[in-house]
């Protein structure tokens, strides 16, 4: 049974994780017929302009799960092949054996064994997944680079390969989803975004959900403040920001209420038919940009606890944004999140890092969202 949402506990809640150390945190919950909204802290350090619940906020990686609608709805329109190879639609960009070994199916869920350009494009981030050894040099100097997707790409696939196409676990790579997005443009003739805002966004009814060709958020927003592991001290505003380094991997700007209604249409079978959704949901094991292991579907990700009930959705951040979005399998409870920090931990004398207050205070949330008190 849903439990009914408690504001209280649910502003209180927000409160903490805002006490914890984020400067603004803003929430939407939806259980049955109930829904909530709250926020809690500041917009802007500076001015102390308030957060609010309605904000338009990056939500990073969250964007992948639209992409992959887009893809699927191809697939239903007989465009695109699930498991046909990736290098018979684009041979320039994964030619050769890796083109023909590599399907579509793989991009969508990270087996491709393609390498994150993220490293390349970025080089005072070259040591990563080592954290130490990187410094946040690169943000700043790529602040306003207009990046071309094929250009990263090409970073990715020549970039030494992190499996075999096709093995487990996968790792998770923005490579993957930039090439799905030269996918699209392929075979409808339109640039990506453009077709996913026609086929996904606009047909999703979200008003306030976009993919950005400028630096600028339009509409009411908050500044958004990145740590880098405590190397950028005190946070640094990064909300005017170039995203073509990410595209449709990860450049959407949304609200949690277009990201709660957008999830609800897509776990009720609105946006692409049952047997596509069902597709989305085989999972396989993936190595997550943080080093952990988890499950992962076609765009889309699945998280429960033993003994409790299994959710959807996906998680993002960008530079200073963060956002977390998931629903019950059976749609009944939902819960959006946003956050204007990010990567607060410092790093302990491994190079790993450090617990950090504002983790427990979201676990806190996160269950107060989707399990009631």
């Amino acid at each position: 049974m849903t439990k009914p949402l408690d504001p209280a506990e649910l502003n209180a809640a927000v409160e903490d994780v805002h006490r914890a150390g984020v400067p603004g945190v803003f929430a939407e919950v939806r259980a049955g017929d109930q829904v909530w909204r709250g926020a809690a802290g500041v917009a802007d350090v500076d001015t102390g302009r308030p957060v609010t619940a309605d904000m338009r906020h990056r939500v990073g990686s969250v964007t992948k799960t639209f992409t992959a609608v887009a893809v699927l709805q191809q697939v239903e329109a007989g465009r695109i092949e699930l498991d046909a190879p990736i290098g018979g639609y684009l041979p320039e960009l994964v030619p050769g054996e890796r083109g023909d070994a590599i399907t579509v199916r793989m991009l969508l869920n990270h087996t491709s064994g393609l390498a994150e350009y993220l490293p390349v494009a970025y080089p005072s981030l070259k040591a990563f997944p080592d954290l130490a050894g990187t410094t946040p040099q690169s943000l700043d100097d790529h602040r306003f680079t207009r990046f071309d997707a094929t250009e990263l790409i090409e970073m990715g696939v020549t970039s030494p390969a992190v499996g075999t196409p096709g093995g487990t676990p996968g790792v998770y790579s923005n490579t993957n989803y930039l090439l799905l997005g030269e996918l699209l443009q392929q075979v409808t003739g339109t640039p990506a975004a453009e077709h996913i805002t026609r086929n996904v966004i606009d047909r999703a009814g979200l008003r306030h959900t976009e993919l950005p060709a400028e630096p600028r958020i339009s509409g009411p927003h908050s500044r958004l403040y990145e740590s880098w592991f405590g190397m950028i001290d005190p946070p640094r505003d990064y909300s005017v920001f170039d995203m073509s380094w990410v595209g449709p991997a990860a450049a959407l700007v949304s609200t949690v209420a277009d990201l709660n209604r957008f999830f609800g249409l897509l776990l009720a079978g609105e946006l692409v038919n049952r047997s596509s959704l069902a597709e989305m949901q085989r999972t396989n094991p993936v190595i997550s940009q943080e080093g952990e292991v988890i499950d992962y579907g076609l765009g889309l990700h699945p998280m429960n606890a033993p003994g409790q009930d299994t959710f959807w959705g996906h998680g993002g951040t960008a530079w200073g944004a963060g956002a977390l979005t998931m629903i019950r399998a059976d749609g009944e409870r939902q819960m959006s999140v946003a956050v204007n920090l990010q990567r607060w931990n410092t790093l302990d004398a491994t190079g790993k890092p450090k617990p950090h207050p504002i983790d427990d205070a979201l676990k806190t949330l996160h269950h107060l969202a989707m399990h009631g008190g």
